[in-house]
């Protein structure tokens, strides 16, 4: 990776994705016929291209492409062993993504496969996962643990995680998601389950630095709203962000609870009532949508677009890559499934993997092109940022940068 500290990229057309933008009623935060000044892995000036001053530095001549922030995949999965293609065929002769779990499949499948696999094997079909989505332009991707339900597994899961950020060229924000299922040992005793994973995990990952934040599944085969509120009060006593599962297949008022907590964010969100959202608003909780499970489970209940827009709620995008429910490793046909599934506009679906996937991490400098802002950037040979969400596998980035070096 060549490094790039102290440059500029002139000649560009700019999408800042930035929030004053909105103020200005500027669609995308658009600034034509721009440079970009990058100094120690953060932007440090914006300014028109006519005004350019090279001080010394590298000019690189963006040759009137767009300039837009790294893209930021805000809900993964991808640290796992196995596949359940096996379970793609049942779901298409029949049956429910409920039947197949409560048969011993879904993610105890998973668990299964992952907890058998070696460190070295996990990293690698990780990083695998991973390269598809960073061709793409993606420079952040959270990766959430979950597929051990045990110490040493999720430990491993997350060291992976860790481990990818240092052998790839892209941020990594780990989540520990010990809440994703009740394993065998515990079927017949869930809340020791939590109980375990409160006082027993829980203080090892935090230990070892391994998560900035705790998730949960709130769902009827998952866990109980209780159940869940035990895991953030957990997290949130060792200072902990939480995030959550909910209202994906059913209404457990999952979204209000992760709300009471001041959660990050709450996905998939299918089943979230209008009632509801308000909660969100005042939290300045993210809604993550995420319509490549929808489309893989054939689902057909839509999260309410239209009231989370009323309620100024801030939405995200995100693939779900995972072996069941979302086995997707592109957040560009994400964004197009966002556009087309939800009725979301190209520049919700932008925002979405930009400024509010920022948001629904916590990360205060990326996913804007503003000064002061690490500079992970993507430059694209397109005609307008929204032929990101228009076709699918017809883009990619001519050049990335990732905290200002480039890929």
């Amino acid at each position: 990776m060549r490094k790039t500290a102290g440059f500029c990229i002139n000649n560009v057309n700019i999408a800042t994705m930035s929030a004053s933008s909105n103020v200005a009623n500027v669609p995308y935060g658009i600034k034509e016929n721009g440079s970009v000044y990058i100094n120690a892995g953060r932007i440090e000036k914006i300014d028109d291209a006519n005004h350019l001053s090279a001080d010394g530095i590298n000019v690189i001549d963006g040759q009137g492409q767009w300039l837009l922030p790294g893209l930021i995949d805000c809900h993964t999965h991808l640290v796992y062993a196995g596949n359940r293609a096996s379970e793609f065929e049942m779901r298409q002769q029949g049956k429910s993504y409920s039947e197949i779990a409560k048969q011993g499949g879904g993610i105890q499948s998973t668990v299964n496969a992952t907890r058998q696999a070696s460190y070295e094997s996990l990293l690698h079909l990780a990083k695998n996962r991973a390269a598809r989505l960073i061709e793409e332009g993606v420079t952040t991707i959270e990766v959430k643990s979950g597929y051990g339900l045990d110490l040493e597994t999720e430990l491993r899961m997350l060291h992976v995680a860790k481990d990818l950020e240092r052998t790839l060229s892209v941020n990594i924000e780990p989540t520990y998601l010990g809440a994703h299922s009740v394993p065998k040992k515990y079927r017949e005793s869930p809340d020791e389950y939590v109980k375990f994973v409160c006082e027993q995990v829980l203080p090892e990952v935090v230990k070892q630095g391994l998560a900035t934040s705790v998730d949960v599944f709130c769902e009827t085969i998952g866990f109980t709203p209780a159940q869940c509120e035990t895991v953030f009060i957990a997290a949130k006593d060792h200072g902990l962000n939480v995030k959550a599962h909910v209202e994906q297949l059913s209404d457990l008022k999952g979204a209000k609870l992760a709300a009471k907590y001041h959660a990050l964010s709450v996905d998939h969100i299918e089943y979230l009532q209008p009632e509801d959202i308000p909660a969100l608003a005042k939290s300045n909780t993210v809604a993550v949508v995420l319509p490549g499970a929808f489309y893989s489970l054939r689902e057909t209940q839509l999260p309410p677009i239209a009231a989370l827009r009323a309620h100024n709620v801030p939405m995200a995008i995100a693939t779900d890559l995972n072996p069941g429910s979302s086995p997707i490793a592109s957040l560009l046909t994400i964004m197009n499934m966002g556009c087309v599934l939800f009725g979301m506009t190209p520049e919700e679906t932008l925002l979405g993997v930009t400024r509010h996937a920022a948001q629904a991490l916590g990360l205060n400098r990326k996913g804007q092109i503003v000064t002061g802002f690490d500079a992970d950037l993507g430059l694209w040979n397109i005609q307008h940022p929204c032929e990101l969400s228009y076709g699918i596998n017809q883009v990619r980035p001519s050049r990335i940068w990732v905290n200002g070096e480039e890929r």
